[in-house]
């Protein structure tokens, strides 16, 4: 599917975010001179085509009171790996569980699930959650915290970019 110039528009709009209102379909609908149907029926087209991967939220944990963030990676068995990550991801206090190569012989981890606390004692008791849930098929886990905020951006459209297409 290739983009259009409402497409471009429509990303154009939502670079910076759904604007923070009660029906911010309707107001990006507003800005672009259409119906908040019609942004929802567009937004859905892009993501079933593939043009678009994920629309999400992004939380600022911080200003929310969970300042200890940990990446806990864990070191499991690759056969039970993906089930066991799915269950994971369901799990309170993680926004971000994945799997990812190992790096042997330095980094044998090959599940990474982001964890958020008021505390790093709370992230440390959810981590021994997800040892108990991945029972024998981990062989073990470490817990990297964040030590700097990091700015997240989604999509970002060249000024100039249907020039260059």
């Amino acid at each position: 599917m290739a983009m259009t110039e409402f497409d471009r528009a429509l990303v154009a709009a939502l670079q910076s975010g759904l604007p923070l209102v009660p029906q911010p379909y309707e107001a990006v609908g507003a800005m672009l001179g259409v119906s908040a149907a019609a942004v929802r029926d567009r937004l859905a087209a892009m993501l079933a085509s593939g043009l678009v991967r994920r629309i999400g939220a992004v939380p600022n944990h911080y200003k929310l009171g969970y300042t200890a963030n940990g990446m806990s990676v864990w070191d499991v068995a690759d056969e039970s790996v993906d089930a066991l990550g799915a269950q994971v991801a369901t799990l309170p206090g993680v926004s971000h569980c994945y799997r990812r190569p190992r790096r042997l012989p330095d980094w044998p981890y090959n599940l990474f699930v982001m964890l958020h606390g008021r505390s790093r004692d709370q992230v440390v008791a959810q981590a021994q959650g997800i040892a108990k849930l991945l029972g024998s098929a981990c062989c073990g886990h470490d817990i990297l915290y964040s030590t700097a905020i990091l700015k997240k951006t989604g999509l970002r459209l060249r000024s100039h970019w249907a020039d260059s297409a």
